[in-house]
């Protein structure tokens, strides 16, 4: 049985693209599969359940960030080369050194690149505004160089898999869609009767807290609000206004609080700003909204209206109007037949097209493409050695 391990240094527990899509595909694959993750007892005892081996490292909260960071991803990578496996697969820029190390020494190597680094680095608060560009030139170039040498890179979208194109020796998109039937309604709720509108994932600034919260305000309903919002200036300034006594703060929820959110809202909004990381992004709540039958209200982007209104499953809105967030939720709630359509129309959309399995193909395809070369070399190199020893 061929031996494989995911590596993250970033990500925690039991990660959706990490564990539940990929690291399962490949132990159900029949796979050896391994994950060096940050992770608790929990998540090492339900990965056990699914045939993953979770290596546990926890980050050291002593130091700064650059400090942590570093004793982390080494961390991680001694962890993972004492694995000895025959193919790795990483999950985060920090750990692309380490990635090379790892090809240098004769494995199957792949970069997992889940987002645009340099158009991320340009929307990073702990980044100084100052020095985003030389960092961004900085990463972009370690990445580059990384890229080269790896077995291939695997990309979470068509847009980051095309900065790869004319570096990778092999680029394959793996989107990050949704698994089907993972977020049934935990009970059914009459369209008429369901709560409000929600939103689902991290917060932060440019996730559109500020005008979701206003939209809300200037409607008549409730924004059922899950993901971590940590204590901070932004909290402090979104939680005095007037909207946020409609605002039902979930806080972190699991796969199950997630699909019961979902089943009591009658929309679900992905107002993300035009950051260069979101613009070109396919941010998986969308699909996961589309996935349940809950219409979205997303930020007009291009790429965005090619599903949402090519879909006809949704309401693309100006992102910085929440007069137009706040008439799409009005529109919604007062057409109770448009929000049954649309939810119909997004849950077919995401069986013919936007399913996990169809990208988990991809996925074993690479993997055994990959694993028969190594087999090959290994066996070429069996042939030199015996012919030199027969001379």
């Amino acid at each position: 049985m061929k031996k494989i391990c995911h590596i993250s240094s970033v990500h925690r527990g039991l990660d959706i693209r990490i564990f539940r899509k990929e690291c399962i595909s490949l132990a159900n694959a029949g796979y050896d599969t391994h994950l060096v993750i940050d992770a608790s007892a929990a998540d090492i005892a339900e990965a056990a359940t699914h045939g993953v081996t979770v290596h546990p490292v926890a980050p050291d909260m002593g130091g700064g960030r650059l400090s942590r960071m570093i004793a982390h991803t080494r961390r991680c990578y001694q962890t993972a080369r004492e694995l000895d496996a025959h193919l790795y697969h990483f999950h985060d820029p920090e750990l692309i050194p380490y990635g090379v190390m790892l090809a240098r020494a004769g494995k199957k190597v792949i970069f997992d690149a889940h987002e645009d680094l340099v158009g991320d680095i340009h929307a990073k608060d702990w980044v100084p505004v100052r020095a985003r560009r030389a960092v961004a030139a900085v990463a972009g170039a370690v990445q580059d160089f990384g890229a080269r040498r790896f077995s291939a890179v695997v990309a979470a979208t068509p847009f980051i898999g095309s900065l790869f194109v004319n570096l990778a020796k092999r680029v394959v998109v793996v989107n990050n869609f949704p698994l089907l039937h993972e977020l049934p309604p935990a009970r059914d709720v009459d369209v008429s009767e369901r709560a409000g509108v929600c939103y689902v994932g991290s917060i932060h600034k440019h996730r559109g807290i500020r005008e979701m919260v206003k939209a809300i305000g200037l409607s008549d309903e409730e924004l059922l609000l899950a993901g971590d919002f940590q204590a901070g200036p932004l909290r402090d300034e979104v939680t005095g206004y007037g909207g946020w006594r409609q605002v039902r703060e979930c806080g972190v929820v699991d796969r199950k609080g997630i699909a019961d959110i979902m089943a009591q809202s009658f929309a679900g909004m992905v107002i993300f700003h035009p950051v260069p990381n979101f613009i070109n992004a396919q941010p998986i709540k969308m699909f996961e909204y589309m996935s349940a039958g809950v219409p979205v209200i997303a930020s007009d982007f291009p790429l965005w209206r090619e599903f949402i209104e090519g879909n006809q499953c949704g309401i693309c809105v100006d992102h910085a109007r929440p007069e137009a967030i706040a008439a799409a939720i009005r529109h919604l709630r007062a057409h109770p037949e448009d929000v049954i359509r649309m939810g119909t129309n997004g849950k077919r959309a995401t069986a013919e097209k936007y399913r996990w399995d169809l990208e988990e193909t991809k996925l074993l395809s690479l993997y055994s493409t990959l694993l028969e070369e190594r087999q090959r070399g290994r066996s070429l190199s069996d042939a030199d050695d015996q012919r030199l020893f027969e001379a």
